[in-house]
Order: C-alpha cells, then structure tokens, then sequence
C-alpha cells in the first residue's frame, strides 16, 4: 500500500474538518474516497467523492482502507466494531464510547494486531503537555493535582445546533463526555487512574440541556495523592490552570506559561533534617514557552496513516481512551448516586444506571435546523 484509501463516516463539524483536511493534501500518503452521513445535505460539499448514507455499505464497498468516525457517541461503538470485524484500520473521534461497557465491547473487536485502531486525542500532541509528561517524574512522590479547566464556554446556540447534543440518548453526557474528555485523556496519561471519585455534576446549570455543564470533582490514589478537577462550559472568561505537586516541586501550567519550581531537597527530607520553624527548602525555576499547541487534529491523523503504512507508533492508541472513558463514567456515577464510587467501575451498574435515565428522560430538545461550520481555536470540538 502506497497511500491510505479514507472514508470520513458522519460529516458534521469534527467530520468535516476532517474530511477537508484530507482533500486539501494536508496528510501525506492519504486521500479522502468516500463520505458518509444520514443526512444528504451533510454530503453536498463533497461532489469529488463517493457519497454514502449507512456505513455499512463504506464499510463494505472495497474503496477504502480506513475509516475516520465522527459520529455522534453512541455510534462510534457500534460503527467501530463492524469496521474492525470487516478488517478495516480504524480512527475513531473522542470519546471512543459513552460508557466503560462499550469501550470494552469495542475494544473487543480488535482481534488482528496488523489493523491499526487510534482515537483522536489529539491535545496529545501539545508540546506543553509532552514537557509536563517528562518533568512529573522530576517531582517524586506526588501529593496533590488541581485542574480548573473552565474555559470550555457554550453557547445555547452551540447546544441548539444538534438534536443529540447534551441529551443522555443522543450524546451519553455533557461537558465531561464532550470538551473535558480530552482533559480526562491527559489526566490519566501523566498521572493514572485514582482508586476512589467523588463528584458533584450541575445538570443544566447554565443551558437549556439534562447533562452536565459544570463539575467538581475530588479523586483519591492508592499512594495517598489527592487530586480535584473542575470543569464547567457555563463560565467566561474561563480558565486553564493546572497544578501538580509532588515531594520535589511544583509544576503550573497556565496562560502559555509552563513553571517548573523544583525543590534541591526533597520536602520530606527536608522537614524531618531541618532544625528551623520556618525554613523552606532552596529551589530553582524554570519557565517553558513554546511556540504554538502542536500539530493537533491533523497530526493525530498523520500519525495514523504513518502507523499503518510504516509501523510508526500510535500518538493515542485507541485502548487507551477506556481510561478517561471510566473517570467520566466514575464522575457521572457519583453525582447520580451520591456517594464516593470506587474504580474500576462496575460496567454493567453504569450502563444501567444510563439507560434509567435515557428512559425517565421527558426532555424536549430545541434544535435549530441546516448546516453550520465555523472555525474552532485549537481546544474546541
């Protein structure tokens, strides 16, 4: 195989972009062959390419080697698994399903290790998070991790653009489903899954929608470290600060700016050897700035198509994201329940507790009609 045969499956916002950057010969070695979408005014902008209504019939038309799903959630679950079990190389859009019982259904159908199987999580690709990931094993025994990521802001017109969005049926959840799952991504990617979640979710605190749009959440390790994640998609200005301390330091990320503050001594040792009241340890300080956030999206699906074509290894492979999946689920879980849930989380308990609230659901959703693209910053989806 000399380039990679694609077809986009659902062309919406995420799809479309996608499926331009594509065509525009953005990714080298690859080309865009077929759309697919149920709605056929979604499949007009792309005359150059084989149009497709039901993805099985893509899946099945020997014209593509891959298939990119930009679905919404539910479907990545179910369109994934025909694709691998039709042995096609699949990159699926965030999350890679609702809940832990999908990911692992999905997963499932992974079975031959020559198909490559990604996810686009695609902040992956951030030089500030990649300078993150090398220095948390400079800070030793970590204590405490503090994330307040606001700055997801929505409008009610964002919400009103799609019949699935923010709807338990449609979308699976809210903002921790959606904008903060490639938060949750990066969570467990520099620090592991915590042993114990509890959360307290606001269901349509700031929209018109029955998910969440603002959470507060507190996660406990098995070593002791705590850690508090708070997002929300209802303030503005919103923020982005990240805070990781550990035996040897301190990391912020904030407003472009990375601070490394690391400690000569250790904490620890330092206040057991110390005959002072209140000395503090000597430290140094760092600061990093980079240029840009990295190659994103279309780096993510560079990768992909290099992984398939040359081996490279993948920037997110799809097993993978069954972790953010999970603190989700685990957020979700708690809120509902009102209690401190414990991972792993029980799979089927959660599907359950989900399908209770898809049935009992007696919410009308307003969804203005017709096709709407704008351009996104780097974080938005």
């Amino acid at each position: 195989m000399q380039k990679v045969r694609f077809g986009v499956i659902g062309v919406g916002n995420m799809g479309t972009y996608h499926a331009q950057q594509l065509l525009a010969g953005k990714i080298s070695r690859a080309e865009l062959v077929a759309v697919c979408d149920v709605d056929p005014a979604r499949l007009a902008p792309f005359p150059q390419v084989k149009h497709f209504a039901d993805s099985r019939e893509l899946i099945r038309s020997g014209r593509v080697d891959a298939v990119l799903i930009a679905t919404p959630h539910y479907a990545h679950t179910t369109i994934g698994m025909d694709a691998l079990r039709q042995g096609l190389h699949v990159l699926v859009e965030k999350p890679i399903s609702v809940h832990v019982a999908d990911c692992d259904r999905l997963l499932a159908a992974h079975t031959n290790p020559r198909q490559v199987f990604a996810a686009m999580f695609n902040q992956r690709t951030d030089p500030y998070f990649r300078k993150i990931r090398e220095l948390v094993a400079e800070l030793g025994v970590l204590g405490r991790v503090q994330w307040t990521i606001t700055d997801w802001f929505r409008t009610e017109a964002y919400y009103a653009g799609g019949g699935w969005r923010a709807t338990w049926a449609g979308e699976g959840g809210g903002v921790l489903l959606n904008q903060a799952m490639h938060n949750l991504d990066l969570w467990q990617w520099l620090f592991g899954l915590p042993a114990r979640v509890r959360a307290e979710c606001r269901f349509g605190r700031y929209h018109n929608i029955e998910t969440e749009d603002d959470v507060t959440a507190f996660l406990e390790y098995a070593h002791g470290a705590t850690g508090v994640f708070i997002t929300s998609t209802g303030e503005a200005p919103g923020a982005n600060r990240l805070e990781i301390v550990g035996d040897r330091g301190r990391l912020v990320y904030e407003e472009n700016v990375l601070t490394h503050l690391r400690n000569e001594t250790p904490v620890r040792e330092f206040s057991r050897s110390s005959a002072q009241w209140y000395a503090q340890p000597a430290r140094t300080r760092q600061e990093f700035r980079f240029a840009n956030h990295g190659g994103q999206h279309p780096a993510v699906l560079q990768n992909f198509v290099d992984a398939i074509l040359d081996g490279a290894p993948l920037i997110a492979p799809a097993a993978e994201g069954r972790a953010a999946v999970e603190l989700a689920n685990a957020m979700l879980l708690s809120a509902w329940q009102q209690k401190t849930v414990a991972l792993p989380v029980d799979g089927a308990v959660y599907e359950r507790e989900l399908q209770q609230r898809i049935q009992a659901s007696r919410f009308v959703k307003t969804a203005k009609t017709g096709r709407h693209v704008e351009p996104m910053p780097y974080l938005a989806h």
